[in-house]
């Protein structure tokens, strides 16, 4: 892994310390996981802009998986705590530690890609399935 000297504002520094630990990662693993997040979508232009809380990243088995922007978290988890779990908008912010806002974001994007992200759910079962099966 290469090293480099980065020099951030204090308010950007103290605003990214804040959502890492948020998330329970270092601020190296938070930097590097937003540096992935925008690397991997100017190159894939997977991105739908009418969604910009919601970005791809790819997998460990390389298939694009949408996200909630500067989180870890799968619009496909929030599908399933919304639609299986009966959870609210407001339920699942409070369980993942997100605004309303971005779950709201995740929800409308789950709508408009519902085929894609069934497909991802379905893929999940399975290998989960095969896995414990």
């Amino acid at each position: 892994m290469a090293r480099y000297p980065l020099n951030l504002p204090q308010q950007l520094k103290q605003e990214a310390e804040a959502l890492a630990q948020k998330q329970g990662i270092s601020l190296n693993q938070f930097i590097l996981w937003a540096t992935a997040e925008k690397v991997g979508a100017l190159n894939q232009q997977l991105d739908d802009p009418a969604f910009p809380h919601v970005t791809y990243r790819r997998g460990a088995a390389g298939i694009p998986t949408p996200i909630l922007r500067g989180t870890g978290i799968r619009v496909q988890a929030i599908a399933i705590a919304h639609e299986q779990w009966g959870l609210s908008p407001a339920e699942i912010a409070a369980e993942y530690e997100l605004s309303t806002a971005q779950i709201e974001a995740a929800l409308a994007f789950l709508a408009a890609h519902r085929a894609e992200i069934e497909t991802l759910i379905a893929r999940e079962e399975r290998l989960s399935r095969e896995a414990h099966g």
